[in-house]
């Protein structure tokens, strides 16, 4: 019975489930059935929009297609415009081609025969210039090969003539320049020179106390004055002069010597041969002792250092010396001041145109005992005791014995004849300056075309007026440079000499 049961249970949820499924499986089928449907009409909606579609986009193609025909119609229209314009400018451009054409041949036709005319007619010229020459040739009675050289000759005067004026305006230009920077310089440098400087000359007469002196002096049979002149080595002489005596002698530093031995002999009386022996010996002591402090005096005033020991005692000999009353340790003192103050203002070395001025006279305290000038001497012994060649050049270059190679060296020039040449520096006695100025004159007179001259400024500028119908202006330059040379060549003369040449030309005519 159960199992009847469960077997019934068992058929009728068959049943069941097979109703349930067909249920389903017919709700499932109508609702596939609807969504066919729906698909179709979608798909059927579908076709009539594409159609749709294909019928807006054929029209809009038509559209665009007709449009675009009607720009391209439009182009072509204006590019055909547009060609027809270029092919009316190319047919006018070569419709003017050819008449460019036709007028270049006809100008080169033209052209032709001017030339052709122009040809005949240059040698119709070159005929009549022909007969011209042969006939001013026959007139002038030159040939044009004269008439040429005279031409060029006259040119090349004019020329030499305009170059010369234009030579002398710019040499007097940098001359008038140079001179007041040259005037500038030196002038600063002697402002600023503290040298104490005065023209002195070494006195070579002893005064004595009477005249009873010279007897004692000369002694017993001339025994003492000859034993002082062999101890001393220079003359002394007695003469009519009152309480005097004179020493004479070539070398200052034995002048000073048997002066200052003479001057202990007189004072203390005793006066005799070993007596003068002693003092003589003591004189050159002390005068050795002089020279050494006056030589270290100005080193140490001029800054010149590493001075050798034997240039130290040739400098130191300088102080006895004399130039033209002029001291020469004082003079090469003063030229190595200016020499440092103008190499400072131009950039010159300093050192260098300090020593080399300090040094330039050292040949003049040998210059009796060796043969030459004194630049040359003492270029010897600077070169002898190893100075610089800048300094030696400078030594033996400053008084223009050679070529100036250096800065240096025409600085010790210049400052020389500053130092020489300034008011007091030196004296000169009457009858040299009066020969000298004679000689200046002569000198000047001596050239042609000059009518007067006059030495003034105390010999330092000489005025020379000329003929003005010998002398042009151009000669009046020439003849300043010749009378210069001759001056340099024939006479010795301290500083400079300025020449001057004056050329006065009048017209004169009376209105009656």
């Amino acid at each position: 019975m159960d199992t009847l049961w469960m077997v019934t249970v068992i058929v009728v949820g068959w049943i069941v489930a097979i109703g349930v499924a067909l249920l389903v499986a017919k709700r499932q089928s109508q609702r596939a059935v609807a969504k066919m449907q729906e698909a179709s009409r979608i798909l059927e909606d579908g076709h009539k929009e594409i159609d749709a579609l294909k019928k807006e986009a054929l029209l809009e193609a038509k559209d665009e297609a007709h449009r675009l025909r009607t720009e391209i119609d439009g182009e072509n229209r204006e590019r055909r415009v547009e060609l027809q314009r270029a092919e009316r400018r190319i047919a006018q451009k070569e419709e003017n081609l050819e008449r460019k054409l036709d007028a270049a041949e006809k100008r080169e036709h033209n052209l032709a025969a001017r030339d052709k005319e122009l040809e005949r007619q240059h040698q119709e010229i070159a005929e009549i210039k022909e007969r011209q020459l042969a006939e001013l040739a026959r007139v002038s009675g030159i040939t044009p090969q004269e008439a040429k050289a005279l031409l060029l000759k006259q040119v090349e005067d004019e020329v030499r003539h305009e170059a010369a004026k234009l030579a002398r305006e710019i040499e007097e230009a940098a001359r008038e320049e140079a001179d007041k920077k040259a005037r500038d310089i030196l002038t600063m440098a002697i402002q600023r020179c503290a040298v104490d400087q005065a023209a002195e000359t070494t006195v070579s007469v002893v005064p004595l106390p009477s005249d009873e002196m010279k007897g004692r002096i000369i002694g017993r049979e001339g025994r003492n004055i000859r034993a002082f002149e062999a101890e001393t080595g220079v003359d002394l002489i007695i003469d009519d002069t009152p309480e005097a005596v004179v020493l004479s002698a070539f070398d200052p530093v034995r002048r000073e010597i048997a002066r200052t031995a003479l001057s202990y002999l007189i004072n203390d009386g005793r006066i005799h041969p070993g007596r003068i022996e002693e003092t003589v010996a003591r004189a050159r002591k002390e005068v050795d002792k002089q020279m050494e402090e006056a030589a270290e005096q100005a080193v140490l005033a001029t800054g010149v250092t590493g001075v050798p020991k034997e240039i130290m005692r040739q400098l130191g000999k300088l102080r006895f010396r004399t130039s033209f009353g002029q001291n020469v340790l004082d003079h090469s003192v003063e030229v190595a001041h200016l020499c440092g103050v103008m190499a400072a203002e131009i950039n010159g070395s300093v050192p260098a145109a300090k020593r080399a001025g300090l040094l330039h006279d050292i040949g003049k305290s040998v210059d009796f005992e060796v043969e030459g000038t004194h630049a040359s001497i003492g270029g010897d012994l600077a070169r002898r005791h190893k100075e610089s060649e800048d300094v030696i050049h400078a030594i033996t270059a400053h008084h223009g014995d050679e070529p100036f190679r250096t800065v240096e060296a025409v600085l010790v020039q210049a400052a020389d004849a500053v130092s020489a040449s300034r008011p007091g520096a030196r004296k000169e006695t009457l009858e040299t300056y009066i020969k000298r100025l004679e000689k200046l004159e002569e000198i000047a007179e001596a050239c042609a075309g000059v009518d007067k001259c006059f030495a003034i400024q105390a010999g330092r500028e000489i005025r020379i007026i000329v003929k003005p119908e010998d002398v042009d202006d151009l000669a009046a330059g020439r003849l300043a440079k010749e009378i210069v040379h001759n001056i340099e060549e024939g006479l010795d003369y301290p500083g400079q000499i300025k020449v001057t040449v004056i050329r006065e030309t009048r017209a004169v005519e009376y209105a009656k």
